[in-house]
């Protein structure tokens, strides 16, 4: 899971889980009606970001392999050796699973 790529601030590199090509009743999906998955795995993070007034490093609370869920339209999408990769606020997950 390693990926030369270390995002600034409280940003965090997501590897977003594959689209579902097939419904619970066995009907497969089309590309074109694939709904963009809202789940992924942290691949990496920033070291967190800085208070304004005191200057102290605030950590981020999630860590590279998390489970996470985030909204639908966060992240900046970007592909690295063929893989599809969002990065994103950490303010844009919503619960580590």
């Amino acid at each position: 899971m390693s990926l030369n790529i270390k995002p600034l601030g409280d940003r965090v590199v997501v590897e977003a889980a594959p689209a579902e090509t097939k419904t619970a009743s066995g009907i497969y999906i089309p590309e074109t009606a694939q709904e963009k998955p809202q789940h992924g795995t942290v691949v990496s993070t920033g070291p967190g970001k800085y208070a304004e007034q005191t200057g102290n490093l605030i950590p981020l609370s999630v860590k590279a392999g998390d489970k996470v869920l985030y909204g639908k339209f966060a992240g900046q999408e970007i592909t690295i050796d063929g893989k599809d990769y969002l990065i994103m606020r950490e303010s844009d997950i919503y619960v580590v699973l």
